[in-house]
């Protein structure tokens, strides 16, 4: 019996705090990995070989050498405002837009083509993300992550403590220093996502939103506005940029 070996996509996410890594057959994830530094990606020597080609989106500008050790294995792509996508990038400074914001669209495109979607990515910043129903990527916004604010709030003050927050229920009274910050940070994002939301909806009636990132499903459960969440878009349309770039033979 002869054994056929479906080849892989290797797709890597270099986000600010770590490097999301996935193996893809087809448009499934086969195998995810979390990794702390771009080093750690190329010891994992058995999980890189079992791809085919690689596509790399990084928010960081020092991805170079982890490329060039890669594109000795096999064919390693950059995602970039060049990359071959199968949305029209309508941003006025497409050079600057972030591999993740502009991934995560297309991302949503697989799953929500011809359709207005807005994409609330919840990583180290919220980015919001707009492409119409005519599969074009305007743009949308960026404010600061669930952790950065309460990085700020104790980095700008004299006394406030760092807040890690964990399980327990956010009450909208805070009736403590701890719970005022849990408040503040968690029902505000809250209130600014489901705001945000709406005024979309205002514009774009039968709009799609779908929230991703690593605080997605924290968020998720609090939020109003009707969302549907999907973990790893970006992770998703990277995959679909390198089957665009490199197809399957």
């Amino acid at each position: 019996m002869v054994t056929f070996i479906i080849p892989l996509n290797l797709v890597l996410d270099i986000g600010n705090t770590r490097v999301k890594a996935a193996l893809f057959d087809g448009d499934r994830i086969a195998e995810l990995k979390y990794f702390g530094s771009q080093d750690e990606v190329w010891n994992d020597i058995g999980f890189i070989r079992q791809a085919r080609a690689a596509m790399i989106g990084s928010v960081v500008n020092d991805t170079g050498r982890l490329a060039d050790k890669l594109s000795t294995v096999f064919p390693v792509y950059l995602f970039s405002s060049d990359t071959r996508i199968p949305l029209e990038n309508l941003y006025q400074s497409a050079s600057t837009l972030g591999s993740d914001r502009l991934a995560a669209s297309i991302g949503a495109y697989v799953l929500y083509p011809d359709a207005d979607v807005l994409v609330v990515d919840a990583g180290t910043c919220i980015k919001y993300n707009f492409t119409n129903a005519a599969n074009q990527y305007l743009g949308g916004g960026i404010s600061p992550g669930l952790a950065m604010r309460f990085k700020a709030l104790h980095h700008y003050t004299g006394k406030l403590p760092l807040i890690e927050p964990n399980s327990e229920t956010v009450e909208l009274i805070g009736r403590d220093t701890r719970h005022s910050i849990l408040s503040g940070v968690i029902a505000g994002s809250v209130a600014e996502i489901d705001g945000i939301i709406a005024r979309y909806r205002e514009q774009y009636p039968g709009l799609i939103a779908v929230i991703s990132g690593g605080d997605s499903e924290y968020l998720a459960k609090q939020l109003k506005s009707s969302i549907f969440t999907h973990q790893n878009l970006v992770l998703k349309g990277l995959n679909h940029s390198l089957n665009c770039t490199n197809p399957l033979p």
